[in-house]
């Protein structure tokens, strides 16, 4: 089997910032490897749609989701538009992964553990985290965001806690009423209505941009698209031997 596309498919979005950004991230893929055919796709707003997309692509194709989560667009867009193909083959999301992580602890400065002056007994208190995510009804993402939490967490050295902006509970607003002096990471990959609603719910907290943030794509997210890719080729040869 020849080696196969790549088709990255993103959310889409209305917002022009949160557009280019994802499409930065993409054109780094192509040029992190010069050997891949790599073409773009969304499941909303911007087009190729999928369908589509995957229809002007001879041969195999990887289709990696640029989205942070398990849920409704992986599992019934992506599975379902490549279920006709036998060399087709959708790849793990982003998201949870430890390199995300990194990427929310360089775009949260103000939530580094705050370290205890050598002179002053006890622990000093730590700026609550809140963990902003777009949410979705689908269990699976919600298991996908807690895991995420777990690991800024861990990075983190503290509890960092849920937000929800759609379907789930916590709502953020309501979250942060109870975490006064918190701040917000984004779990959001760029620009675009969810980070728009996050920072009007987020009441004046300070609120930490995307993973996407109008610089240079992080290198951990081109690896992660990468490495998805790599890990759902192999799926596909195995499948073909």
């Amino acid at each position: 089997m020849p080696s196969p596309a790549l088709l990255a498919v993103s959310h889409g979005t209305s917002d022009a910032a949160g557009a280019a950004d994802v499409h930065a991230l993409v054109e780094a893929v192509r040029a992190a490897a010069p050997h891949l055919t790599v073409h773009e796709a969304f499941v909303d707003v911007q087009q190729p749609d999928v369908a589509s997309a995957l229809e002007a692509i001879d041969g195999p194709v990887v289709v990696v989701p640029l989205l942070l989560s398990s849920g409704f667009h992986v599992f019934h867009d992506l599975h379902g538009a490549v279920a006709h193909r036998s060399d087709a083959v959708v790849a793990d999301p982003l998201g949870p992964d430890p390199r995300l992580a990194e990427v929310l602890m360089r775009r949260l400065p103000t939530a580094r553990p705050t370290a205890r002056p050598a002179d002053s007994p006890g622990r000093v208190p730590e700026t609550p985290v809140v963990l902003a995510v777009a949410g979705s009804r689908d269990e699976r993402s919600a298991v996908d965001a807690e895991g995420m939490a777990e690991q800024f967490g861990a990075l983190l050295g503290r509890p960092v806690h849920l937000g929800y902006l759609a379907a789930r509970e916590p709502e953020l607003g309501e979250l942060l009423a109870e975490h006064p002096d918190a701040v917000v990471a984004t779990y959001l990959l760029a620009r675009g209505y969810f980070f728009d609603l996050a920072v009007r719910r987020a009441h004046g907290h300070p609120i930490a941009l995307p993973l996407l943030d109008g610089g240079r794509p992080p290198a951990e997210l081109t690896a992660l698209v990468l490495e998805r890719s790599r890990a759902a080729a192999a799926q596909l040869n195995r499948a073909h031997e």
